[in-house]
């Protein structure tokens, strides 16, 4: 099922800027709580379309959910517009690599506030995007970040809601580790039709802290189709944020 899975260099590789390609868009990722709970590498495999297999690490495969604030985002030559270029993001995913072993996300569904950003992903990245209601607000005496959404046409009851803040000593995911193999990652695989895309992404490596996380849901695993984990995430972490620029799909 796994085959040969990317070699460390493979995954660093990614990680380096690629000169030769000149990005499309610019983004800000700010704000991220990355949870993740363990799940039977067998069960993520069926789900993913070929040409693609599941990534482990220690024998476990992963699934994420990440709430963020996406800021500045523009097209090359274009300034960002604030009405437009500020929303929120929710996603669930996975952690996948093709038949040359290069490494990636794939993204079972992503929720954003911004009707424009969903039918722009959905039309020119095939990306599974959905438009929401989504709200954010940070505690200035606490620190805590309450973000909530509610993906438009699905019941009140599906409302996802997160209390969170980071706290501990910034660090760099070391090569290797299980930070690392979470979230480093600079390829994203989406599918047109038929046909598999990949599209790379280039940023500073996460500053990481630990996450402190007051609630939490399980929501967006039933929505897409999985069997609810009923227990609290498996890690957990933090980060402040980095600046992203993306290529063209290929």
């Amino acid at each position: 099922m796994t085959g040969n899975q990317p070699t460390t260099r493979q995954r660093l590789v990614l990680r380096t800027k690629p000169h030769q390609k000149t990005p499309i868009m610019y983004h800000k990722w700010r704000n991220l709580l990355f949870l993740h709970w363990q799940f039977d590498p067998d069960i993520i495999q069926s789900t993913l379309p070929k040409g693609l297999r599941v990534d482990i690490y220690d024998g476990r495969a992963y699934l994420g959910v990440v709430p963020f604030r996406m800021q500045a985002v523009r097209p090359r030559f274009f300034p960002s517009l604030p009405l437009i270029s500020d929303f929120l993001e929710l996603n669930l995913r996975t952690y996948v690599y093709d038949d040359q072993a290069n490494p990636g996300v794939w993204f079972y569904s992503l929720d954003a506030n911004q009707k424009l950003a969903v039918k722009i992903a959905r039309r020119f990245y095939g990306l599974p995007y959905f438009h929401a209601r989504m709200k954010a607000k940070l505690n200035d005496k606490s620190g805590f970040i309450r973000f909530s959404s509610l993906r438009r046409g699905v019941g009140s009851e599906y409302r996802s809601t997160f209390s969170y803040r980071g706290g501990g000593e910034i660090n760099e995911a070391e090569p290797d580790s299980l930070e690392f193999f979470l979230v480093e990652r600079y390829l994203l695989f989406s599918k047109r039709g038929t046909k598999l895309y990949r599209g790379r992404i280039h940023h500073p490596p996460y500053p990481l802290i630990g996450a402190e996380v007051r609630q939490w849901d399980e929501h967006l695993f039933h929505l897409n189709g999985f069997k609810i984990p009923g227990r609290p995430p498996d890690h957990m972490l933090y980060s402040s944020g980095v600046d992203v620029q993306v290529y063209a799909l290929e």
